[in-house]
């Protein structure tokens, strides 16, 4: 039976070509076994009629925020606690940016301000519109908020030009609802410990050393984790980052209090995934205060060695199975391969790093080496390489040991 059947889907059809496919959607959607009601934009109806979707989903379309049959009951509050997740399929860059600003001054935006369910986004535009900085800033602002971004496409586009701007296929995107939903079963009861972002390894009072690593890679993990019946912890270095649903999350700061925060909960963990960018090394002595600029042009900052986390918990007699990550400039699949039998870890991914890609990028790949295989993943946005790598560790992870009950 499909995850869909029975759940509440709330879909925002807004202005553009793309629109059309809305109707397909929503005949795919209640096949799969989901109720659906839709919002259009106005503009999204000189594009497509409400008519049409309204038969498809078997329920009145609504198109406006002050509407005297539906005010009465506060209707559009309503909707935002009807839905069990909210799709706003296509997504117009106007929408995107009016997501991201929180406006609420039509129905759907507020809808969606309103609202406590998942909301996932489908763009669909012009490829210079979507390349376009402003649309990039707002596409992450609602991706740091816990939004999922699926798209768009690469192809022809409408407007006769070739490029990335087309809205996912309506049946990419029920699949892409499917995985998204809670409910898996892949991970069930498996607990869970994942290390994400970077860390911080002080000068003095103001300054550190650290990288440029976004976390995003990390959360996505434990948030894949999760809806496959994961138990999670989520030892965190400095990232601005919503904490994903269901995710026990611990702050940290520095290699010394990552390291700590796992060996306190790691003899639990059935699976040790390290995504987190440590700082190989810190400075020998921390200065009680600012350091000065003196009259000196040069200055040496001596280095001592930080301890090797994903080494640590591999070396355990108990260690759970071990999942490290290699970012690597060059030479990537040697240098992976390496690493992960020199550190006899059971599996290990490796990407490229430098000249623009790696940390932070919306579209990631992905090479996974485990002994006697490897497989690639991507290129894709790390929230998908994410849900795909929890599936292939899930079926290479040995069948976890009975615990002792205690108490």
């Amino acid at each position: 039976m499909s995850r869909l059947a029975g759940q509440n889907i709330l879909l925002g059809v807004t202005g553009g070509i793309a629109a059309y496919k809305a109707a397909e959607l929503t005949r795919l959607l209640t096949a799969a076994g989901a109720r659906v009601r839709v919002i259009m934009t106005r503009s999204a109806c000189d594009f497509i009629g409400p008519l049409t979707l309204q038969a498809l989903s078997g329920e009145r379309v609504r198109t406006d925020l002050l509407d005297p049959e539906a005010e009465a009951a506060m209707g559009h509050i309503e909707l935002a606690r009807w839905a069990d997740l909210i799709l706003v399929a296509p997504a117009s860059a106007d929408s995107i940016a009016r997501l991201a600003q929180g406006r609420a001054d039509d129905l759907l935006a507020t809808v969606c301000l309103a609202s406590e369910a998942p909301l996932v986004v489908a763009p669909a535009m012009n490829r210079v519109m979507w390349a376009h900085a402003a649309t990039r800033e707002n596409v992450e602002r609602l991706r740091a908020r816990g939004v999922e971004i699926l798209g768009p496409d690469s192809g022809d586009q409408a407007c006769g030009e070739v490029g990335a701007g087309r809205m996912r296929e309506p049946a990419a995107l029920v699949a892409d609802l499917e995985n998204l939903l809670p409910g898996g079963e892949a991970l069930a009861g498996v607990r869970v410990m994942v290390t994400a972002g970077p860390t911080r390894e002080a000068i003095d009072p103001v300054r550190y050393l650290s990288n440029h690593s976004s976390g995003r890679m990390g959360f996505a993990i434990a948030a894949a984790a999760a809806r496959a019946g994961a138990i999670v912890t989520l030892v965190a270095g400095p990232v601005e980052r919503p904490t994903p649903p269901g995710v026990e999350r611990i702050d940290v700061d520095s290699a010394q209090s990552m390291l700590t925060a796992v060996e306190a909960r790691v003899a639990d963990c059935d699976l040790f995934i390290a995504t987190a960018a440590v700082a190989d090394y810190r400075p020998a002595d921390v200065a009680a205060s600012k350091i000065k600029k003196g009259d000196e042009t040069e200055r040496t900052l001596a280095l001592a060695r930080n301890p090797d986390i994903l080494a640590t918990v591999a070396a355990r007699a108990d260690k759970p199975f071990t999942v490290g990550f290699a970012a690597e400039t060059d030479q990537v699949a040697e240098y992976a391969r390496d690493k992960r039998a020199r550190k006899n870890i059971d599996m290990i991914c490796a990407n490229v790093v430098g000249d623009g890609a790696g940390f932070g990028d919306v579209d990631s790949s992905l090479q996974v080496f485990w002994v006697g295989g490897e497989h690639s993943l991507g290129p894709a946005a790390k929230e998908r390489l994410a849900r795909e790598l929890i599936e292939l560790i899930a079926d290479r992870l040995p069948p976890r040991p009975v615990r002792a009950q205690t108490g």
